[in-house]
């Protein structure tokens, strides 16, 4: 991998910091390392990086809130969040303020690294032109909006648009509920699960105007979108 792909680390713990830092740019990565939350706020602005990697725990701004300011004004960049914390709470925290991936520490530099590589593949596939019907709704893939006929639009968050790309690409078909978590989170775990249950509740209910489309959840398999 060329050395374009601009990422900030935002980690308070310094040595783990460096290692990480050095681990992926020996991959390629052109890496900015912040030690708290209101120095990767400002980073944001000034590197424009592709994908943030965020502890959960730091001095002055805690990742949950330094990724709840920077969704306000970038809907698509991945997020990844670093963590020791293991309550089922945070994690569903985690991924519903808009995260895309959750890996608790310790954790394996060589699986930091797929997750890396496969969100910022995802991003590639998102960028492509994909704009889909569903019923009486327009989804607009790229831009992560719905319509309703001629209503206002409805943001999406990164995952929701994802997860609903995937539902809508196996339109009336089971969506296999392991390979999807697989896909978009990185494992099948019960973490993960519930994190994807409260997904599809939110999707539901911004589909909920057009009474021709459902999204069912078929026991011990995954889900279906019916249209």
């Amino acid at each position: 991998m060329a050395n374009t792909t601009k990422l900030i680390l935002a980690e308070d713990e310094p040595a783990l910091g460096q290692i990480i830092k050095e681990s992926l740019e020996t991959r390629g990565f052109n890496v900015t390392l912040c030690e708290d939350g209101e120095k990767a706020f400002n980073q944001y602005h000034v590197v424009k990086p592709e994908l943030l990697v965020l502890d959960v725990m730091m001095p002055k701004k805690d990742g949950f809130t330094l990724a709840k300011e920077i969704r306000d004004i970038d809907d698509t960049i991945p997020i990844i969040f670093l963590t020791a914390k293991s309550q089922t709470q945070d994690v569903v925290e985690g991924f519903t303020i808009g995260g895309n991936d959750y890996l608790k520490k310790p954790f394996s530099m060589e699986e930091l690294i797929v997750r890396i590589n496969n969100l910022l593949n995802r991003t590639k596939e998102q960028k492509a032109t994909e704009i889909i019907k569903i019923s009486d709704y327009t989804f607009n893939f790229p831009k992560q909006t719905l319509q309703y006929k001629l209503e206002d639009k409805i943001p999406l968050t990164h995952r929701e648009a994802h997860l609903l790309f995937h539902l809508v690409k196996n339109q009336n078909k089971v969506l296999d509920r392991s390979l999807i978590l697989n896909k978009l989170w990185g494992n099948d775990d019960f973490f993960s699960a519930r994190s994807m249950d409260v997904f599809i509740t939110k999707l539901r209910k911004k589909l909920k105007k057009d009474n021709n489309i459902e999204i069912i959840n078929v026991r011990g398999y995954g889900y279906k979108l019916i249209c």
